[in-house]
């Protein structure tokens, strides 16, 4: 009887611990683990889309004279600054670009030489403005962008005869003198839609029969040839990085 009274009592206190049993498992932490942190593709800057800008820089173009297009009156280079802009659209597939520009700057291209022909006389070259209209090819390292180009340019030219001694000019002939192009650059995506660059370009132009009607009618062959080293911004329209 002894024994059954302590296995009861034994039974009742175990069922009144159970509540308090369960209440300390339940209060137990839950760990988890904690999710992968996200992490994002690396941003790809997007050239494709029309873009506009601005450079400017130097320029030098070496002009030749040959009286009647025959006797060589000679050479000189005619340098200065320049300023412009252009406009352009490239598309790109994956990392090789295409594009088309146009461009149009002012110049003040000057230079002379005394004539080996007429030493009293000096021959004078001003270029005063220059055109280009191009096709580009490039590749695309992200944000950096190295092409070529190439296609028609176009010249604004003034040809003075002076006295060597007083400076006096007594003939002039103004002319557009038509030719080709060929350049390389380096452009770099600095901002969304920003970009800055360094070109080079070089002009084959077509020689020229220049007359000066003051001069009783003579006639120079005038070749040309015109180097320019520019630094570019443009403003580019539309997103500049994708993912």
């Amino acid at each position: 009887m002894k024994n059954f009274l302590l296995l009861t009592a034994s039974i009742i206190a175990l069922n009144a611990a159970a509540p308090a049993f369960a209440a300390d498992l339940a209060a137990q932490p839950v760990f988890t683990k904690a999710p992968p942190p996200l992490v994002l593709p690396p941003a790809i800057y997007d050239w494709t889309g029309l873009y506009i800008g601005v450079n400017g820089g130097w320029g030098s173009s070496n002009n030749c004279w040959d009286l009647s297009a025959i006797t060589p009156e000679g050479c000189h280079d005619a340098s200065g600054a320049t300023v412009g802009g252009q406009a352009g659209y490239r598309w790109q597939i994956f990392n090789v670009l295409y594009g088309v520009e146009a461009q149009g700057n002012w110049a003040n291209f000057s230079g002379s030489n005394i004539s080996a022909v007429f030493p009293m006389d000096s021959n004078r070259t001003r270029i005063d403005a220059f055109g280009l209209l191009t096709g580009q090819i490039g590749y695309a390292f992200n944000n950096v962008l190295l092409f070529a180009k190439g296609g028609a340019a176009v010249t604004s030219n003034s040809y003075q005869i002076s006295l060597a001694a007083t400076g006096a000019e007594f003939a002039r002939s103004n002319n557009l003198r038509w030719g080709g192009a060929l350049g390389a650059g380096l452009e770099v995506g600095f901002a969304p839609s920003w970009s800055f660059g360094v070109e080079y370009d070089h002009l084959f132009m077509q020689n020229n029969d220049i007359i000066f009607p003051s001069a009783g009618g003579s006639s120079d062959r005038i070749r040309q040839d015109v180097d320019l080293v520019t630094v570019r911004l443009n403003y580019k329209f539309g997103p500049g990085f994708t993912r």
